[in-house]
């Protein structure tokens, strides 16, 4: 198989090869805030977010290989390997990222801006849910960033670890609120309260995508069984059916009858 056909087989859909590019851009700027940052909290708050992009990267290599049509092309022709060590969680090989992020770029380029359009359009609840799913890793590593640096010098603060923080984004975000963390100063509640109205939209546009999908899978049955007992065919075959069984039913009469 051609190396560019393989390339677009090897390619999902226009929605999840931007949720990757989105991802490994975010895995890219991770690598210039650890050298940034010079608190141990902030920087743990970032290796914690960093080590669930390798997850799923690892996943989203699994998956590139599955589809490939041939493995070998995919591993060692388009940068499969350096998506293989990119996901693992070493500070040392996050700079083959970057691979990952080109080849999406290069894929994406050859659909042109109109197919990745339309293919947008097509898929509004999956490129919805995957700008969710986004939106929700950047919240979580933002808001916990902004909420330790807000928070962990001030009088009586309770948000002053790395784990606090995470702790609190995301309990925060998924509406549970415990209540076990909470800020302290003005900006810190500030900061709070988005957390809140984001998480707010995410898992309620999420509860509604899910439900929407199980409406969708019941209406599309619904809606076969519809077509199957309107279709014309499938009603002379019952009407055939039935005269056939009206016939056995009379020559089984007359055979009775006759032995009387």
């Amino acid at each position: 198989m051609p190396a560019d056909e393989s390339s677009q087989a090897e390619l999902g859909n226009t929605g999840y090869e931007l949720f990757i590019g989105a991802l490994s851009v975010l895995s890219l700027l991770n690598i210039v805030l650890v050298s940034l940052l010079r608190d141990d909290a902030l920087r743990t708050v970032v290796y914690t977010v960093d080590v669930l992009l390798s997850v799923v990267f690892l996943i989203d290599f699994l998956a590139r290989l599955r589809r490939a049509p041939s493995r070998r092309i995919y591993v060692f022709r388009q940068f499969g390997w350096a998506d293989l060590l990119a996901s693992l969680p070493f500070p040392q090989l996050k700079i083959l990222r970057v691979f990952r992020l080109i080849r999406v770029a290069r894929l994406l380029r050859a659909q042109g801006a109109g197919h990745m359009g339309r293919s947008l359009i097509r898929d509004r609840a999956g490129s919805a849910l995957l700008s969710l799913l986004l939106t929700a890793v950047l919240v979580l590593e933002f808001g916990s960033l902004a909420m330790l640096r807000l928070e962990q010098e001030k009088p009586g603060a309770n948000i002053t670890t790395a784990s606090d923080a995470l702790w609190y984004v995301i309990v925060t975000m998924s509406t549970v609120g415990y209540g076990d963390q909470y800020p302290v100063s003005t900006a810190g509640r500030e900061m709070g309260a988005l957390v809140i109205i984001l998480g707010v939209g995410i898992f309620g546009t999420l509860s509604g995508y899910l439900a929407n999908l199980f409406l969708a899978s019941r209406n599309s049955k619904q809606a076969a069984v519809t077509t199957l007992n309107e279709d014309p065919r499938h009603r002379v075959r019952q009407l055939k059916e039935l005269v056939e069984q009206q016939r056995v039913a009379l020559e089984q009469l007359q055979r009775e009858l006759g032995d009387e």
